[in-house]
C-alpha cells in the first residue's frame, strides 16, 4: 500500500499557519529518500526511509518537519507544525521587541562656534545619549577654512570632555573630507552611576539611648535635563 499525502498537508490542529511564511519543509515536500528520524517526545529513532517516516507522522496524526536540510540524511521530526511554527514567531517577536533601536544623531557645528551654541548643541547631545542614541559631531569646513583643521579639534576635544560622564568614544577624531567628525555612543555604566541618588549621612542624634540617623540625598550629582524649544 502506498501512502500518498499533499505536499502542503498539516493536519487542522494548533494556530493557522500561513503557506507563504512556512520556513521549513513538511510532509510531502520533503525530497530526501532518507531521513534521520526524530520522535515527538525527542527521541532518537534513527534512520529510515521517507516513507516510513510519513507513515509514523500520520500514525500519530502529526507532521513530519524537516529541521535539518544541510545533515545528511536530513533530520526530520515529527511535531505538531502549527504548535511549532507558532512558538518560534512568538520567539522572534519576543526579541524583536526586547531590541533596542539606535540612532546616529549629528551635532554640526562651525570651526568657528561662540560658546553659546557650544553648549546649546552639547545640551542637545547629552539628551539623544541619555535616550540611547550615538551621536555624531561634526565641524564643518569651507574653502580655506580647512586650514583651520586643529581650532576644529580643540572644539570636538571639548565636545567629547562635556559628555565623557555619560557616553563613550566610538570611533575617535578624524577628518573625513572636509569635516572633522567624532562618534560618541552610550555608556550604560556612567549613565546609571550618574542617575543614581547617594545617601549620606547629615547629622546623628540620641534619643532614649537610641542614635537615629537622618539621610538625606545630595541632588548636585543628579543629571538635570533642560527643555529646549
Amino acid at each position: 500500500m502506498r501512502l500518498i499525502l499533499p505536499a502542503h498537508f498539516t493536519p487542522n490542529r494548533g494556530m493557522p499557519v500561513r503557506e507563504t511564511a512556512r520556513k521549513h519543509k513538511i510532509n510531502g515536500e520533503i525530497k530526501a529518500n532518507e531521513v534521520r528520524l526524530v520522535g515527538p517526545d525527542n527521541e532518537m529513532i534513527g534512520v529510515v526511509s521517507r516513507f516510513d517516516a510519513l507513515k509514523k507522522a500520520q500514525d500519530l496524526e502529526l507532521d513530519l518537519v524537516e529541521i535539518a536540510p544541510q545533515a545528511v540524511p536530513p533530520v526530520c521530526k515529527i511535531i505538531d507544525y502549527g504548535k511549532f511554527a507558532y512558538e518560534i514567531a512568538k520567539k522572534d517577536k519576543d526579541q524583536k521587541k526586547n531590541q533596542t533601536q539606535q540612532l546616529m544623531k549629528e551635532i554640526r557645528f562651525k570651526w568657528r562656534t561662540d560658546t553659546h551654541d557650544f553648549n546649546f548643541k552639547t545640551r542637545h547631545a547629552r539628551e539623544f545619549l541619555i535616550a540611547g542614541n550615538k551621536v555624531k559631531g561634526s565641524v564643518m569646513f569651507r574653502g580655506r577654512e580647512i586650514t583651520h583643521k586643529e581650532i576644529g579639534g580643540v572644539l570636538l576635544e571639548k565636545f567629547v570632555a562635556e559628555l565623557l560622564d555619560v557616553a563613550k568614544v566610538d570611533s575617535p577624531i578624524k577628518l573625513e573630507g572636509k569635516n572633522l567628525s567624532v562618534v560618541l555612543a552610550p555608556d550604560k555604566v556612567k549613565k546609571a552611576k550618574e542617575t543614581k541618588p547617594k545617601a549620606i549621612p547629615k547629622e546623628k542624634k540620641e534619643a532614649k539611648g537610641t542614635i537615629s540617623e537622618e539621610v538625606v540625598y545630595d541632588e548636585s550629582k543628579s543629571l538635570i535635563i533642560e527643555d529646549v524649544t
